[in-house]
């Protein structure tokens, strides 16, 4: 069945790209609501911003979303990948600022904010996107390719220089609350010199030691080092998650991700949608629910 949360849950922190200080209000949603962003710093304009794969607009090393009036709202990834991961269907995400807060760079804060307030089923079930039929992208020696499965399941490599993260993969199902035990926690990652490229562009503004695992060659800059010894792909299969959230529904298939990124993965949605016969929506049954992200998440972590 469908989810929202027993109440509002509220997060403040800054945003990773524009330093602003920000608050968050996740608000509970009636059934077949979806998840939607509220600007509640505008007036003038929509301030409503659908959390779909359509209002995607290109933008560095973040997911960004825009409506018809250029209403936006950034780094929408990991609090996306949260209602996904908590199988929260029904929400308004209001906020104060341009950007989603980074919070600790991971989605585990939002995660437990949402299981700490409570979850409630709702009268409708879920509607999911079941892959029929492969589908690919790639572009600049990255690629994603979303296959037939029976539930969510992602496959994801990496390859950097820096040799603390160097090449790296890892395949799991989403099933049992798998993000949440497994992928929430992982944060997002970069070289020193990133650092240094970012900030003469006017982004990672807000980025710290403690938001971000930094890396310098064989070195780990942030206090504490890595949570896992493959903590930056967790951290990719983690914003694959988000953003496959935007696709409207949980998705039914096998997302296999090389080296892919943001820009990559709504490339994979644009693609699948532009040809109807690749995928079916449906609504879950008992047994099939159980496959999904949302399920069987624990009460608290």
């Amino acid at each position: 069945m469908q989810k929202t949360l027993k109440s509002c849950a509220v997060f403040s922190g800054v945003g990773l790209h524009s330093g602003r200080d920000v608050t968050v209000t996740v608000r509970p949603a009636s059934v077949e609501t979806g998840i939607w962003f509220s600007r509640t710093d505008l007036s003038r304009y929509d301030t409503l911003i659908s959390a779909n794969w359509q209002f995607v607009v290109h933008s560095a090393l973040c997911t960004r979303l825009v409506n018809a009036d250029g209403v936006g709202v950034a780094t929408v990834e990991h609090i996306m990948a949260a209602l996904a991961g908590c199988g929260i269907s029904n929400a308004i995400v209001e906020l104060n600022g341009p950007e989603v807060p980074i919070m600790d760079g991971s989605a585990l804060q939002f995660v437990r904010g949402f299981l700490e307030t409570g979850l409630i089923e709702q009268a409708a079930p879920v509607r999911a996107i079941k892959i029929l039929e492969s589908v690919e992208v790639s572009e600049n020696g990255a690629s994603a390719i979303l296959e037939p499965a029976s539930g969510l399941e992602i496959e994801f490599a990496i390859d950097f220089p820096d040799a603390a993260i160097g090449q790296q993969s890892k395949a799991l199902n989403l099933a049992n609350g798998s993000f949440v035990h497994e992928l929430c926690d992982s944060r997002t990652f970069c070289s020193k010199d990133d650092v240094v490229t970012m900030r003469s562009n006017g982004l990672a503004l807000g980025g710290t030691l403690l938001n971000a695992v930094v890396v310098e060659g064989a070195d780990v800059l942030s206090p504490g080092g890595m949570r896992y010894h493959d903590e930056p792909v967790r951290h990719k299969m983690l914003d694959a998650v988000g953003d496959l959230a935007l696709a409207g529904g949980p998705i039914l298939g096998r997302y296999i991700g090389n080296r892919a990124g943001h820009t990559i993965t709504n490339m994979l949605l644009r693609r699948l949608f532009s040809q109807p016969g690749s995928f079916q929506m449906i609504n879950c049954s008992p047994q099939t629910a159980k496959s999904l992200p949302g399920a069987s998440v624990p009460l608290e972590i």
